[in-house]
């Protein structure tokens, strides 16, 4: 009978208590939603692009490229190369394709024992450039399937016109910014969940509340001295990985970070200070609304598995749209992304910085609020 009574006791105190059942039960729905957009993300029809291309020279192959790209008019036929190179070059176009000339009766007379060099296809394009890769992935599969059928009779070459900051700057752009959210979150939760929770723990926080401050003060006071001090530890763990990761892919530091201009650097800048005070303030929320430390812990990992997971796949989603500068933190990384990536999105830096901010400034109101509820600060 005791042991039923003590399993009685402990089912209640867990069903009475919301805020425990949220916290065994939200893991499930983050799951869901994460996986469902992983899902589509990985299974999502692939987009279909309407191809720019050159070719030079001519071959039975440019039939059969057009009708397995299905796009009528899919070449432009070219005379001068080096004009056709560079429009490739500068993103003016997506691919050239190079024959030489009498291209296919060199592939009907070459024979592979012989061991002379077979009759060459040159595919000029850029990695870096979603489009242009996408067309180079489908032409050079479709060269390498008519070459097998023909016995290696002749051979396919890419040319990349994507540079070491090119290739630097796509893959900085996906884990950046992920890495910032994920610093800034961690110093801030590494000193934020004592603010309130630990205090309401010592019992230090009544004594402050029964003075004649304003509620509105103290979330302020909490938020802006935690804010500045998240903001140096970031800083500092941010420089370490941005300094360290270019020499982590063999590349140069001095070429990749000097491939930015002055107005890149400045909006970065921007973008991570409206992201830590915003951040910092939501923790600062969480650890308002919690009876102790422990539990604002709890309820701060799954924000943060959250935040991260939103941040890494909206690196490897395409075509996110515009309305995401609506989003609080989530505008900040797909701005930055564009950034590093090689853009300059100027209205949509300043339009994201405004939303974190004034996202800020609901939380700290949320946090003045809570402070002034006696049930939520006092349990009554």
């Amino acid at each position: 009978m005791k042991l039923l009574a003590l399993m009685r006791k402990e089912f209640a105190r867990f069903f009475r208590d919301p805020r425990l059942i949220v916290t065994m039960i939200f893991p499930g729905i983050l799951i869901y939603a994460i996986y469902s957009i992983l899902g589509s993300a990985i299974w999502q029809e692939e987009e279909k692009y309407t191809y720019r291309a050159y070719v030079s020279g001519e071959s039975q192959l440019v039939a059969l490229i057009e009708a397995s790209v299905e796009q009528e008019g899919l070449f432009t036929p070219v005379t001068d190369l080096e004009a056709a190179k560079k429009e490739v070059e500068e993103g003016k176009a997506d691919a050239l394709v190079v024959f030489p000339e009498g291209f296919d009766e060199a592939v009907m007379e070459y024979t592979p024992a012989l061991g002379t060099p077979a009759p060459r296809v040159s595919v000029y394009y850029r990695s870096a450039d979603e489009q242009s890769a996408s067309f180079f992935a489908i032409t050079s599969g479709i060269l390498s399937a008519f070459e097998d059928s023909l016995s290696n009779k002749f051979d396919v070459a890419g040319e990349n016109f994507s540079s070491e900051k090119d290739i630097a700057a796509m893959m900085l752009g996906g884990l950046i910014p992920f890495l910032i959210v994920i610093f800034v979150f961690s110093a801030g939760m590494s000193i934020t969940l004592e603010s309130v929770a630990g205090e309401k723990e010592r019992g230090t926080l009544s004594t402050v509340l029964v003075t004649s401050v304003k509620r509105s003060s103290v979330a302020l006071g909490k938020v802006i001295p935690l804010g500045c001090i998240a903001a140096i530890g970031a800083a500092s763990s941010f420089l370490g990985v941005a300094l360290s990761m270019p020499k982590l892919m063999g590349m140069n530091v001095g070429g990749v970070l000097g491939g930015y201009s002055a107005g890149s650097y400045l909006l970065l800048f921007m973008l991570i200070l409206s992201v830590v005070p915003c951040i910092v303030a939501a923790i600062t929320a969480v650890s308002t609304y919690a009876k102790s430390v422990k539990e604002a812990s709890a309820y701060t990992s799954v924000i943060m598995i959250f935040i991260m997971v939103l941040s890494l796949v909206s690196a490897f989603i395409p075509g996110i749209g515009e309305w995401v500068v609506a989003i609080p933190l989530l505008n900040a990384v797909i701005v930055m992304q564009t950034i590093l990536a090689g853009g300059m999105p100027v209205w949509q830096s300043f339009v994201s910085l405004g939303v974190n901010l004034l996202f800020t400034a609901l939380i700290v109101w949320l946090v003045a609020w809570m402070l002034g509820n006696e049930r939520i600060m006092f349990g009554k």
